[in-house]
């Protein structure tokens, strides 16, 4: 099962679904269950899950601040994808019982949306994960680097590999290139390889000298084979391998130093944290 709802040109990953359908199952209850105590919930309903989503983006972003000391407003900028979701559950139910403790009359209905918002995101985190392969794995293609000499993907294996997805048009990939380039020097355990999907390697030779990017291996993929083979569409797309060349998991979307750092973690404990992240 992809990560990912592909609908014509556009991608919509499943967790953001999971919770946008949670929020509305929530306060569908809410509201029914106010109803009959004429409360009507949902303006509380919305505090705890503001609440809830800083307190998940402030955990995720604590352990990595070093790494937005050079860019400060990459604080907020969400687009990375980078929230601890266990602790924002806890502090939107401890804003929860708080507010029910407050006011009695809020109990019900505020405990019936909060609590189904709660099962419905658990249960289908649980779901997400229960599908997800257990020993999934690159498909068996060959491609050509910017030489011209084939690269066996089945081969990628032997250390930890980050496979990025990526094209020259697309303006996200353009501003994780520096990110991702600054990691492949930071980590030299770390194999990146950079597959551009869809474009001649004439392009891509132009654009990474016009940008003055240095990455160790580059592969041209004309036909998008990979990002059709893995059920993605959307770039950038990277795909973090173990040493055995397993997936161990994936991000659609732009990458920020502390999702790249968060991400490559998930290797190993032999990757360490960067402090900070100087300018490319």
């Amino acid at each position: 099962m992809s990560s990912s709802l592909q609908i014509g040109p556009f991608t919509l990953p499943w967790a953001l679904l999971l919770m946008v359908l949670a929020v509305l199952a929530g306060n569908t209850l809410g509201r029914r269950v106010g109803r009959a105590q004429g409360i009507d919930p949902e303006p509380q309903a919305f505090r705890v899950l503001l609440l809830a989503l800083l307190v998940a983006r402030l955990a995720f972003v604590w352990p990595y601040r070093g790494l937005y000391l050079d860019e400060p407003w990459r604080l907020i900028d969400i687009r990375d994808g980078g929230w601890n979701a266990q602790a924002g559950l806890i502090a939107g139910w401890i804003a929860t019982a708080v507010w029910a403790h407050r006011r009695p009359l809020l109990r019900r209905p505020l405990l019936a949306s909060v609590g189904l918002a709660s099962l419905v995101w658990l249960i289908g985190s649980g779901l997400l994960l229960w599908q997800r392969p257990m020993d999934q794995r690159l498909p068996a293609l060959t491609l050509n680097d910017l030489q011209g000499r084939p690269v066996a993907l089945a081969g990628l294996n032997g250390q930890p590999t980050v496979v990025n997805l990526w094209a020259t048009w697309c303006p996200p990939c353009r501003r994780e290139m520096p990110v991702l380039a600054d990691a492949q020097a930071r980590h030299p355990g770390v194999r990146f390889v950079f597959v551009n999907q869809g474009e001649p390697p004439a392009t891509v030779q132009a654009y990474l000298a016009s940008q003055d990017l240095h990455l160790d291996q580059v592969l041209i993929d004309p036909r998008s084979t990979l990002g059709a083979g893995l059920g993605q569409r959307a770039l950038p797309t990277t795909v973090f391998l173990d040493a055995r060349g397993r997936v161990v998991t994936q991000r659609i979307g732009e990458l920020s130093p502390a999702t790249l750092a968060d991400k490559l973690a998930e290797l190993g404990p032999a990757l360490p944290l960067s402090s900070s992240t100087p300018r490319p």
